[in-house]
């Protein structure tokens, strides 16, 4: 019997695609991200509707390569949660929130998982996704369009998942 009924692993190929994609989107996010202090938190919902949400802090000068995160538990975490996020099979939706330390308040940006890829959330969305639990107070914040970015050339035909 599976371990997670309901979930197939995807295959090798796939998810093998979807790790080179996973270190193109870091590089990405930080580059469009800036200097600075980052918080990112992903939330994605599995195919067999559980929830699963991470999210790391990144000190400023942090060097986000692949021998970074696989050293670090927190790290490690982002990465995998976000390889099948893009990988899409095993996931019907994800998201990914990057919070820069600025003053006076923080600056927050969100991606949408689609298509083996991050697209920009609008405000809009972001301002729901961002909505506090009852019984929290809610954080002030500058809000803003993701940065579009790039997609490395030759994505394989399984991203056209998630």
């Amino acid at each position: 019997m599976p371990a997670h009924p309901g979930i197939i692993r995807p295959d090798d190929a796939a998810l093998n695609a979807a790790m080179e994609r996973t270190l193109s989107v870091l590089a990405a996010v930080f580059h469009a991200l800036g200097p600075g202090e980052h918080t990112l938190d992903i939330a994605l919902l599995r195919t067999d509707d559980l929830p699963l949400c991470h999210g790391v802090e990144f000190p400023p000068g942090a060097d986000v390569q692949l021998s970074g995160i696989l050293g670090d538990d927190d790290y490690y975490t982002l990465a995998v949660y976000l390889v099948f996020a893009l990988e899409g099979s095993t996931v019907t939706g994800a998201t990914l929130i990057a919070t820069t330390i600025t003053e006076p308040c923080p600056r927050v940006c969100g991606w949408v998982v689609r298509d083996g890829w991050l697209h920009p959330m609008d405000t809009a969305s972001l301002e729901v996704a961002l909505i506090p639990c009852p019984g929290t107070e809610a954080e002030d914040r500058d809000v803003y369009t993701a940065p579009t970015l790039p997609e490395p050339t030759g994505m394989d035909e399984e991203s056209t998942r998630g």
